[in-house]
């Protein structure tokens, strides 16, 4: 679906939306990462391209850290999505000849043009308020991993087999 600096942005804008109180909490990229599990140094450059958009505000030194620059509210997930995606604007059939839409279509089109539209409307129809709600309002928080994950899981990333990996 995306990339690493776009799961890695999504990530540090979701907990910061979690603990959002108009500005008032800051979180250090070191709290973000350890809270998400995720390395600091990337955290750190993935809130420098979000401060530099405007999507969060940093402050230097002690007492200092990350908010969100707006509420979570009126921020979509499509807005952290094209700081790190590139949103393919080609006419051209991905398999092959002729322009897509355009005469007879491929084999897959339908289910393509689906997936699209089902990505798009996540996009643009989701905001981070949907993070703060659930762990403000409905005290959900992020599961802990512990020992061995199941082999079976319900997960929105592609299996290892379609990846081409091995399958425990």
């Amino acid at each position: 679906m995306y990339g690493k600096q776009t799961e890695t942005a999504i990530a540090a804008m979701s907990r910061l939306a979690e603990v959002y109180d108009n500005g008032e909490t800051r979180l250090s990229a070191s709290d973000i990462a350890a809270d998400r599990h995720l390395q600091r140094p990337f955290v750190g450059k993935i809130l420098s391209a979000l401060s530099q958009a405007g999507l969060v505000v940093g402050s230097p030194g002690p007492g200092g850290g990350y908010t969100l620059a707006r509420h979570p509210r009126e921020i979509t997930i499509h807005e952290v999505y094209r700081l790190f995606e590139r949103e393919d604007v080609g006419v051209e059939c991905p398999f092959g000849g002729g322009v897509c839409g355009v005469g007879e279509a491929c084999a897959l089109h339908d289910k393509l043009l689906n997936l699209k539209n089902t990505l798009d409307e996540m996009l643009h129809g989701t905001t981070f308020e949907d993070f703060r709600r659930r762990y403000q309002d409905e005290g959900l928080r992020p599961a802990e991993v512990q020992g061995e994950l199941p082999d079976e899981r319900e997960t929105y990333r592609a299996s290892r087999q379609a990846r081409g990996g091995v399958v425990r």
